[in-house]
């Protein structure tokens, strides 16, 4: 028989079959978590680059265009690695630092200290220095340069790739909401991956260019509040709006 809009008249959020709500709820619920352990985990990291809480924009400069008068290690050690050493542990790693990191003070005691308080996580963690390694940590007392361009493609395409997924079925989902004018349903959906363009675009910019720091942070904002804006709505309609009894017709159509 075909399809008639009397037959998909359930095809918006409010009406949709309890087991397709509990997908897409499921879905949403999950992604929303995993999105403020994502927004925790820039606190925890970039957020903390400048050592102090809060993302800044000094935080978004030092982490990809660099603290140019510190070392990559000295702003780790006063920022986001500042709760894994002991203050008195953490001046006298700065110092030496200071000092041009000699390798005749990491055999005599510093490669001791590295063992005790970091190499717990830099020497099992893929991607990041190994401390067991003089080498490495040379690497990173040297003068704070920044996100590496090696480091910004890598972490570039994991986000392109995986950060549209989630905002390509948050939108799908929310593509079934009703009472949102068209023009508003497609901003929304939009956005986010607008955003997410200018947001890691802004990093190589950053990279170049501190200035272009504020992009980063305009980026994070703009796709945040898009994907809350979608997934409150989807989530109200599906459960508080549904309770009305009311069949709402198909969404689909009536954005055509």
């Amino acid at each position: 028989m075909k399809p008639t809009s009397e037959n998909l008249a359930w095809l918006n959020l409010p009406n949709m079959p309890a087991p397709i709500k509990a997908l897409f709820a499921g879905y949403l619920l999950v992604v929303g978590v995993g999105l403020l352990m994502a927004g925790l985990q820039i606190m925890l990291t970039h957020g903390m680059a400048d050592g102090k809480v809060g993302l800044s924009k000094n935080d978004i400069v030092y982490s990809y265009y660099g603290d140019r008068t510190h070392s990559l290690l000295e702003s780790k050690l006063n920022g986001s690695m500042k709760a894994n050493a002991p203050d008195q542990v953490r001046a006298d790693i700065i110092q030496w630092v200071r000092k041009g990191a000699p390798k005749d003070d990491w055999d005599a005691h510093f490669k001791g200290v590295f063992a005790q308080h970091c190499v717990v996580c830099h020497s099992a963690i893929p991607n990041i220095p190994n401390f067991k390694n003089f080498e490495e940590v040379q690497k990173v007392a040297a003068t704070g340069e920044g996100a590496t361009i090696q480091g910004l493609t890598r972490v570039s395409h994991i986000h392109l790739f995986g950060i549209s997924f989630i905002f390509f079925f948050i939108g799908f989902i929310f593509s079934f909401a009703v009472g949102v004018p068209k023009k508003l349903k497609i901003i929304a959906i939009a956005f986010p991956f607008a955003f997410l363009i200018i947001d890691i675009l802004s990093w190589w910019l950053t990279k170049l260019t501190p200035g272009f720091a504020w992009f980063t942070i305009i980026g994070g904002i703009g796709y945040s509040v898009a994907s809350t804006f979608m997934w409150i709505t989807s989530m109200y309609q599906m459960f508080i709006l549904s309770r009305s009894g009311k069949v709402y017709g198909n969404a689909w159509e009536q954005d055509l």
